[in-house]
């Protein structure tokens, strides 16, 4: 069994891990330690939650010297927001004894107060993409010095639309650097990235997406429709000292507020929300209620299904069965953190049993079926998105012209078929004086039109 001592870290890191008390390196810290330290380029195939901020941040740190240039030496990209200040927050612990400055930088907030605060200089910046390239077009932000280049959930940056922006950062960036790259999944969007910009990389898989932890206990509930789904979370949130700190999954924003009213008379400030409509600051506080225990029950999206790293959570519900079974992969990577046990229950409808068929294939096992509750209480109601269509009797649009056919309609008679010429006294005018039909030399035309 392998411990941090055998990385042999300098002192301010040593003195840092003993603070976080981490017991022993995960799997992928392990083995990207020597290799990451070694100078080559890296591609690490890995779930989300099995350490990667660790594995690639206790290397370059080891031997990270201070320097007197203002600018970054090591680049951090990531797709969210969240995961930016949550990648900042555990690298400020890494650094607490060492001279380095942190800073991260993402959307929704004010730009001018970034390029303030990279001003004062710095030597490690987290971002995304947009915001980067942003304050590098401003020249808020010099990119000469970047050593180190880490693009962390790169599967979710290429989902995003971010493949623009990072063509961008690498012609920017200086061509002498060590690139590593970390990803749940193997896309052939993701070979093609690593063929144009990484020369001879090394490959560390761990945990590949669709294996299952097996830290994680799974199980399933076949529930008929949305609001018997409703009365189920009552039953299974009411117990609070098994559910002590869960993640709801929902398929879209609408769902998640819908369910968050539904449960509201229930659990009231136990409960938070969060989804992209929602504000940033709104987020940063809904996350921050969740992690510090002020509310354990939280409904969101896919929007935190990766990497934002919650501690603890002892269940993740699917509310819905997710269409892509890697969603539902990433979503329960949430419980089980860091190779502690976890649990995730996923509810499923008759409409939803081939989601549950695909994800069980991508795991190769079967997900075990629970029975209900036998207090549970099943509804009749249906949601919206589970009322058949309305019939085709939709109202046309007020500026579309409704062309109907027969009655007093009729063709045109040969003689009475015209053609738009537009103003016909400039055409003849224009053929007698023969007008130059393209650019050129206008007697040159006239003659042209004689012979």
């Amino acid at each position: 069994m392998h411990a941090f001592e055998d990385f042999e870290l300098n002192r301010f890191l040593k003195q840092a891990i003993d603070d976080l008390k981490f017991e022993r390196p995960t799997p992928i810290q392990v083995e990207a330690f020597p290799i990451i330290r070694s100078g080559k380029n890296v591609v690490g195939v890995s779930q989300t939650g099995t350490g990667k901020t660790i594995a690639f941040m206790l290397p370059l740190l080891q031997d990270f010297k201070y320097s007197k240039d203002p600018s970054p030496r090591i680049l951090v990209l990531v797709p969210t927001r969240e995961l930016v200040v949550q990648i900042v927050d555990e690298i400020k612990k890494l650094i607490t004894y060492m001279n380095h400055h942190v800073v991260g930088l993402y959307g929704g907030v004010n730009i001018n107060t970034q390029a303030l605060e990279l001003e004062e200089g710095v030597s490690i910046v987290v971002a995304t993409p947009g915001r980067l390239y942003d304050h590098a077009l401003n020249g808020n932000l010099k990119l000469k010095s970047v050593q180190k280049l880490i693009i962390d959930e790169v599967d979710v940056m290429l989902d995003l639309g971010f493949r623009y922006q990072l063509t961008n950062l690498f012609d920017i960036l200086p061509q002498k650097r060590q690139n590593l790259m970390f990803s749940a999944t193997m896309t052939t969007e993701i070979e093609e990235l690593i063929s144009d910009f990484f020369i001879a990389p090394e490959y560390i898989s761990i945990a590949v997406s669709g294996t299952p932890l097996d830290n994680i206990k799974q199980c399933a509930y076949f529930i008929p429709n949305y609001y018997t789904k409703v009365n189920l979370l009552r039953i299974l949130l009411k117990d609070q000292e098994t559910f002590n700190k869960c993640i709801v999954f929902v398929a879209s924003k609408k769902i998640a507020d819908r369910l968050y009213e539904n449960l509201g008379p229930n659990f009231g400030s136990r409960m938070g929300i969060i989804h992209s409509n929602k504000s940033q600051n709104n987020r940063f506080e809904t996350v921050s209620a969740f992690e510090e225990g002020r509310s354990n029950i939280l409904i969101a999206t896919d929007v935190i299904a990766r990497g934002v790293d919650f501690t603890q959570v002892s269940h993740v519900i699917n509310f819905d069965t997710p269409e892509f079974p890697e969603n539902y992969m990433h979503r329960i990577g949430r419980t089980g953190r860091a190779e502690k046990e976890g649990n995730s229950i996923l509810l499923f409808t008759e409409k939803e049993e081939a989601y549950k068929a695909a994800i069980e294939e991508l795991m190769e096992m079967k997900i075990p079926e629970l029975d209900a509750p036998e207090d549970l209480e099943y509804s009749a109601q249906k949601a919206p998105e589970e009322r058949p269509a309305q019939g085709a009797t939709k109202s046309h649009n007020r500026n579309a012209k409704l062309i109907v056919g027969g009655g007093a309609y009729h063709e045109k008679k040969e003689k009475n078929r015209k053609v738009n010429l537009g103003n016909s006294k400039k055409v003849k005018k224009a053929d007698k004086f023969s007008k130059p039909k393209t650019k050129g030399d206008k007697i040159q035309n006239q003659r042209s039109k004689k012979k």
